[in-house]
């Protein structure tokens, strides 16, 4: 089960650079022609046409508008980041599961030689991670959290080095655009149990950063 969920994921993946690639020679552009069209690297579409990056919504919605998609593209791009969300979230309750019942067999405690019943282990409550406004902390802990250099980050946000180091800057900061926070709430809710557990716990860290 586990070996045929991510590659059903990667062949959706595939599939949707595909689509991409079929649009993009449709309207009669190479892809730094596109690239340059939606304000994306031509790295991040050669990406996302080989299926080794998704990117995120923006990307999608705006290369369905100049190929001339017509809602085609972001469809089929919503659909691949429902199954892989379903993905994530199946392989983060199978390991809850597993994490209860290591958790049953090695710390049960018992009572006149009967095992009692185990205490139900609290489990995290991080699928629902939400930031109110993203500051510059916001922005380091996501990134580092996601374990990226700040290009890799700004590769996977389609932004500029320059700007996410404008963002994380302690001292002049540059707070991120509506449009900016957006990306980054999605970025957020797209990653697995694990990031986000990071996030939360290096939010709640005493910044080191000052």
């Amino acid at each position: 089960m586990d070996g045929i969920i991510p590659g059903l994921v990667a062949e959706h993946r595939k599939d949707l650079g595909r689509q991409l690639a079929g649009w993009r020679a449709a309207a009669g552009m190479t892809q730094a022609q596109l690239a340059k069209r939606i304000c994306y690297s031509r790295s991040t579409l050669a990406n996302a046409e080989t299926g080794r990056d998704m990117s995120i919504r923006g990307f999608w919605c705006d290369a369905d508008d100049v190929v001339g998609a017509n809602g085609a593209l972001l469809a089929a791009f919503d659909q691949v980041a429902a199954l892989v969300r379903d993905f994530h979230e199946q392989r983060a309750s199978a390991r809850d599961r597993e994490r209860r019942q290591r958790a049953a067999r090695l710390i049960a405690p018992t009572v006149q030689g009967q095992p009692s019943a185990p205490a139900e282990p609290r489990r995290c409550q991080c699928e629902a991670v939400v930031v109110g406004r993203w500051t510059e902390r916001e922005v380091r802990v996501l990134r580092e959290a996601l374990r990226m250099t700040v290009h890799d980050f700004a590769q996977r946000l389609g932004a500029s080095d320059a700007a996410v180091s404008g963002w994380e800057h302690r001292r002049t900061p540059t707070p991120p655009k509506m449009a900016a926070q957006a990306v980054l709430d999605q970025t957020l809710a797209l990653a697995d149990t694990d990031t986000k557990a990071r996030f939360l716990l290096i939010l709640n860290t005493p910044d080191q950063h000052g």
